[in-house]
């Protein structure tokens, strides 16, 4: 697959996932339909699961039941990783329960052994109707609550304020992420809302420097993190540059900006992230004359 020079996979992949994916707001399921899909390049995977991840966003909650048709669904074994990956980072950000039904022996071998591995639940069941009657099991277990809200913040927003500077002659608007835990949507979603605020009361668009120096971001606040982060620089930004990155938070950044065709602009220091900032205005500059 020619991902960045042919982009037909690109639109096939949101397309089989624009059909495929459906949400009953009532049950509280998402059901993706799998079925007669093939996986052939791990770039399906990724793309599919991307879109997954927007339809999600766009859906009015936060979390579902999964009711996932297999079908006749074929997965590569070069495939395998970034399904299970992706898989789990969805899982962990969204579900409240998944259910899998009618996978082929090859499947069902996949699932229950990556479920022995990493220690969850396989619920995979021969037919849609005992898998809904699973989760109606599994609804029973999660408290009415949690169906309606979501837990508050642990990172108030004063703390985030004081984390957000501007630098009006550098046109940079520099944030701190210094030691923070991200732990899930709902800080990913008080860091984003604090910036947003922030940037609206400029009335301009900024050069954003931004310091992961130890930094820790959940498997659960990933996805919002990075859609947040799109929706702000697409508004916001004439640039971002990052520096103090963990490996881990590095290679996830370079993985995207490859899926997702962005510079990923990560750097060890400061000084290296402000050098790089200072091209890219002068870059701007050159274009604007």
């Amino acid at each position: 697959m020619q991902l960045l020079q042919n982009h037909e996979p690109i639109l096939d992949m949101r397309a089989e996932a624009d059909a495929r994916i459906r949400f009953d707001a009532e049950a509280v399921i998402m059901e993706a339909d799998f079925s007669d899909l093939a996986f052939d390049a791990p770039a399906q995977v990724e793309l599919f699961y991307d879109r997954l991840e927007e339809l999600i966003a766009a859906s009015g909650r936060q979390k579902w039941f999964f009711l996932v048709n297999y079908h006749n669904c074929r997965i590569q074994q070069p495939c395998w990783l970034a399904h299970s990956m992706r898989g789990k980072r969805l899982n962990v950000t969204h579900s409240l329960g998944s259910v899998r039904f009618d996978a082929s022996e090859e499947t069902t071998r996949e699932i229950r052994a990556r479920a022995n591995t990493e220690a969850f639940d396989a619920n995979l069941f021969d037919n849609r109707e005992d898998a809904l009657a699973r989760i109606e099991v599994l609804k029973q277990a999660v408290p009415a609550w949690i169906l309606r809200t979501r837990r508050p913040s642990r990172i108030a927003k004063a703390e985030v304020d004081g984390r957000i500077s501007f630098h009006p002659h550098e046109r940079i608007m520099e944030v701190d992420f210094t030691g923070l835990d991200l732990d899930g949507a709902p800080e990913v979603d008080m860091i984003y809302d604090t910036l947003e605020e922030r940037l609206e009361q400029t009335g301009r668009k900024w050069f954003f420097l931004v310091d992961y120096t130890d930094c820790r971001i959940d498997l659960r606040a990933w996805i919002p993190h990075s859609q947040r982060g799109k929706r702000l620089n697409e508004h916001w930004a004439l640039g971002a540059v990052r520096y103090g990155t963990s490996p881990e938070i590095a290679a996830e950044i370079r993985k995207q900006a490859a899926r997702k065709d962005f510079v990923p602009n990560v750097f060890s220091t400061r000084a290296e992230a402000l050098e790089r900032i200072a091209a890219m205005r002068g870059a701007l500059s050159a274009d604007e004359t």
